[in-house]
């Protein structure tokens, strides 16, 4: 696998994805205000247009849009370290168990690899999906955390592919960059909503409300297909950072095919994967979904063109050049 042509391939894609998510935010911006303008013409045929419509309607869905991103920033304000508090994880415990001190061990060997500062360990240890996250604003409160289920199935050298794929999406910005696509897409949510509300305030509310909510749902969901384009494609990159930084495609590759059989597993004996909560407990806080190695059952409530994550099947594929069955799943003594 040619990793490097990977990366770029996946950091221009990233580039034209975010352009065409600014572009949005414009075409709504343009949407409300020909909405409500066509709306106007409609209802007052003998009124002249009133002065200050267009700086009205830009800036009331611009603050919308403002809004909503800062409402997500603020659930996030306080850092990787209390949202990990906040799901449930603590922090590892080197002293008392041999495979949380190989995993401190992994991170502090692998932030070399990556020449970046170590981030918080902590552990997520009721889960027993294998997964992992890395989150955080800088790299003062950043943290990697992994569930109980990598700790207990993973070898040593996939366990080193798990962390690289993590630290790249702290190397390379992806929390702050997700958290930003976030709130913007929340804040197009905001404007379907304002526009809701306006519906419901009588005739003329009827007309301009449905105009600005057509124009706001348009919006959000272009927002949200395009949120999710650019979160495929920083998997991707995450996923050849791992084999750059640890030189073995079976690494990372080993982690993937382990929770595919996971997940196979799951739907023999549980009724289906994505009806297996308990094993993903702690992982289906909707601020951590999007930051997973691996989906959750509850991470993709909308059409499978709206997942955060590729497919496993097609990551795996990506890896090894072509498509490869699960691994057995043997716990570590």
């Amino acid at each position: 696998m040619r990793f490097w042509d990977w990366q770029a391939d996946a950091r221009r894609t990233t580039r034209w994805l975010l352009l065409l998510f600014g572009l949005c935010v414009l075409a709504s911006l343009t949407a409300v205000h020909g909405g409500l303008t066509l709306a106007w013409l409609l209802l007052f045929t003998h009124i002249d247009y009133p002065k200050g419509f267009v700086a009205v309607n830009v800036g009331v869905t611009l603050l919308l849009i403002a809004g909503g991103w800062w409402l997500t920033h603020e659930e996030l304000s306080q850092g990787g370290q209390k949202l990990a508090q906040r799901i449930g994880a603590r922090n590892a415990r080197p002293d008392r168990s041999m495979a949380e001190q190989q995993l401190c061990n992994i991170v502090q060997e692998m932030c070399v690899a990556a020449q970046m500062r170590p981030p918080q360990v902590v552990v997520l240890a009721r889960a027993d999906a294998i997964n992992a996250f890395a989150a955080g604003w800088t790299q003062d409160d950043a943290v990697i955390a992994v569930t109980q289920g990598a700790l207990d199935y993973l070898s040593r050298s996939e366990m080193q592919g798990l962390v690289a794929h993590e630290l790249s999406h702290l190397k390379e910005g992806d929390t702050r960059l997700n958290m930003q696509l976030a709130g913007m897409v929340s804040g197009l949510e905001l404007v379907y909503n304002f526009g809701g509300s306006v519906r419901e305030r009588g005739v003329l509310g009827w007309w301009f409300g449905s105009a600005i909510m057509l124009a706001g749902l348009v919006g959000w969901l272009s927002g949200r297909l395009l949120k999710a384009s650019v979160s495929r494609q920083r998997e991707y990159l995450a996923d050849a950072r791992a084999v750059q930084w640890t030189r073995s495609r079976d690494a990372l590759g080993g982690v993937l095919r382990k929770v595919l059989t996971q997940r196979k597993e799951a739907e023999a004996f549980r009724g289906g994967w994505r009806a297996d909560h308990r094993s993903h407990t702690g992982l289906n806080h909707p601020l951590v979904q999007h930051m997973l190695l691996a989906e959750t059952p509850d991470s993709s409530k909308l059409e499978h063109w709206l997942d955060a994550h590729p497919p496993l099947e097609a990551r795996v594929a990506r890896i090894y050049g072509r498509p490869m069955r699960g691994l057995p799943l043997t716990e570590n003594p």
